[in-house]
């Protein structure tokens, strides 16, 4: 996981740790959002470098 992602990620859970605190509901549920699209992004990432990797693997056995 990127720095940024950590770092959003990490964002999301104080937000909605003080939405909860502060019972605000929007608050909470922006901190959720944002929470979830860090690590949806990371697992992106993650997917990508398995495809490119097993595009490599193709084009390798292939020997191109």
């Amino acid at each position: 996981m990127s720095l940024e992602e950590k770092m959003n990620q990490a964002k999301g859970v104080v937000k909605e740790g003080a939405g909860k605190l502060t019972s605000d509901k929007k608050t909470e549920v922006e901190g959720v959002v944002e929470k979830t699209v860090a690590s949806a992004k990371d697992s992106l990432k993650d997917v990508k470098g398995s495809i490119d990797g097993a595009v490599e693997g193709i084009k390798n056995s292939f020997g191109k």
